[in-house]
């Protein structure tokens, strides 16, 4: 119950942000704009999200005869969490990820790569697929998806703030252009950070097994470090299990994820 009310607290901020960016910009007549953009952006996020990014990432869907142990897992793991078993999609790349979509348990699905499969044992894969089923459980597919659109709408606005501002502020102008995003960015991650932390959890419980996912995090950890691949856009990245591509250290430290070897521990001390 916290964590929700923590999360829309949050979302929250960021309207007020956005409506802030928006009076800079034209007053009351740009609040109101920015107002309803923001539900635009809202409503899109909510209908079309889950299409968009498995668009963006060439998913496919594959049906239970071309892969029938990890259908027969999808269904089973629904089952442990108590939601309908989601659409099951396949991507065709090598680093081993995966992710969750749809506005609801109903509207759900669930995406992993080809190299998952290929590097992770029966139940480090089982890890990973609860631990996104515990997010479409919890409905943090949508609230991800309404965070990552907004941000790119501050993001987007904090630099038309700094161009059609008012000329005669220009050093409030630009502060809201460095610091929108900044303010943005650290929403979107303590959001992210919380939901990743209880989804691992959802996942122990629903596999019975902490381990298995504990171990799937390591291998996905190290693998990511080496691949060198930055397949994901910044825009959709934090929907995935782990952080695709490489993090220097400015990156780990405003990544949307939380450090793997915290994720790690947490799950080790799960009984």
């Amino acid at each position: 119950m916290m964590n929700n009310i923590k999360t829309m607290v949050l979302i929250v901020m960021m309207s007020g942000l956005i409506l802030v960016i928006g009076h800079m910009v034209g007053g009351f007549s740009g609040l109101l704009i920015a107002l309803v953009i923001a539900l635009i952006f809202n409503f899109g996020s909510f209908w079309w999200s889950d299409k968009l990014v498995t668009k963006m990432y060439g998913c496919r869907e594959i049906p239970p005869a071309e892969a029938p142990r990890l259908h027969e897992m999808v269904e089973r793991l629904s089952a442990n969490a108590g939601i309908p078993k989601p659409r099951v999609l396949m991507m065709e790349n090598d680093v081993p990820n995966a992710f969750a979509t749809g506005r609801d348990p109903a509207h759900a699905a669930v995406a992993v790569t080809s190299g998952l499969l290929q590097t992770l044992d029966h139940y480090e894969v089982e890890g990973v697929i609860a631990h996104e089923l515990s997010h479409i459980k919890h409905r943090d597919t949508l609230t991800m998806a309404v965070a990552g659109a907004m941000a790119t709408m501050i993001m987007f606005a904090s630099r038309i703030a700094f161009w059609f501002g008012d000329r005669n502020n220009l050093l409030g102008s630009l502060a809201i252009m460095i610091l929108g995003p900044i303010a943005a960015i650290l929403i979107q991650m303590a959001i992210s950070r919380s939901r990743e932390y209880e989804a691992d959890a959802g996942a122990a419980r629903i596999t019975g097994n902490p381990n298995g996912l504990a171990n799937a995090l390591a291998k996905l950890e190290n693998v990511n470090r080496v691949a060198q691949v930055q397949y994901a856009d910044p825009a959709t990245s934090h929907l995935f299990i782990v952080k695709p591509g490489v993090l220097g250290f400015i990156g780990n430290l405003f990544s949307t994820h939380p450090p793997i070897q915290e994720r790690i521990s947490r799950l080790t001390k799960i009984s």
